[in-house]
């Protein structure tokens, strides 16, 4: 089967945000997306930025992005609003450092972005009783939309790292869902989380896990999952979305060796083998 097309995107900014210290949320109209139906709550797209520049390549004047090599930057979406094609999307940003942060703390209404996307393939499945939601600030766009999302009467329990506790941010409320802030407060990016999800042990319900963000983490609690715990894979979505002390080139350059250590490290310690088409996230 040849490969999927990807299709190339235009949006304009609508609104800005700040949510907290570094996250800023920024709504974009995108007629394109309107009427389509968006079933994840993962979904994502992929803005595309003039190389060696903060700009987002503008698909109406800078042409193909091939001609130009466009870099491409990958972020989950907050909502989708069908009857318009409106996106939000919510920026971390650490002062000037990267592409989209910094673009987005400067952004204006009427700036214009150029993406793929959107893509997506997890949502709550209606038929599991309880959910454990697990990441950080890159996470938390798909943990908030699946916390809407959940099945009447499910319960949930929510896990989300921060840089500080003064850096809290809108959490969707909802009865049968427990929030914990995992303040990082000078620690290494994902050690806090990791240290507070494994003390919090394995729910006595049918659990579906929802476990994404930075690979360091995402690594040691693989190992908790699948081979501590012996969970099936199949009650597991996790995914390092970036790892620490690389941006995003260097990271999806070396993701799949990194995934393919983990899957011999766990299969050799006795956890369930890894099915030929485990989901991942592009």
């Amino acid at each position: 089967m040849p490969p999927r097309q990807r299709v190339l995107r235009r949006a304009t900014v609508k609104a800005t945000r700040q949510l907290s210290t570094n996250l800023i949320r920024v709504t974009f109209d995108c007629p394109e997306l309107a009427g389509m139906d968006l079933p994840f709550t993962d979904h994502y797209i992929k803005i595309l930025f003039v190389p060696g520049t903060q700009r987002p390549f503008d698909p109406d004047t800078d042409g193909d992005p091939s001609d130009v090599a466009a870099v491409t930057r990958t972020y989950s979406l907050r909502s989708h609003d069908a009857s318009n094609g409106a996106i939000t999307v919510d920026f971390v940003v650490h002062g000037d450092a990267g592409l989209a942060g910094p673009w987005a703390a400067h952004a204006e209404v009427g700036d214009r972005i150029g993406f793929f996307g959107p893509g997506g393939a997890w949502a709550p499945d209606p038929d599991i009783d309880h959910f454990v939601l697990v990441g950080d600030e890159s996470a938390a766009p798909a943990i908030c939309a699946a916390i809407e999302a959940l099945p009447e009467a499910t319960t949930a329990e929510v896990f989300l790292e921060i840089a500080s506790q003064g850096d809290t941010f809108p959490v969707p409320a909802r009865d049968g869902v427990s929030l914990t802030w995992v303040p990082r407060d000078g620690a290494p990016y994902g050690s806090e989380l990791t240290r507070v999800v494994r003390a919090a042990g394995h729910p006595a319900a049918r659990t579906r896990w929802f476990v994404h963000g930075v690979a360091e983490m995402v690594k040691e609690l693989r190992r908790h999952l699948f081979v501590d715990l012996g969970l099936p894979r199949t009650d597991v979505s996790i995914s390092g979305y970036w790892r620490s002390g690389m941006n995003e080139d260097g990271w999806q350059s070396s993701k799949h060796e990194f995934v393919e250590t983990m899957d011999a490290d766990e299969a050799a310690a006795g956890a369930e083998p890894v099915p030929p088409k485990e989901p991942r996230r592009a």
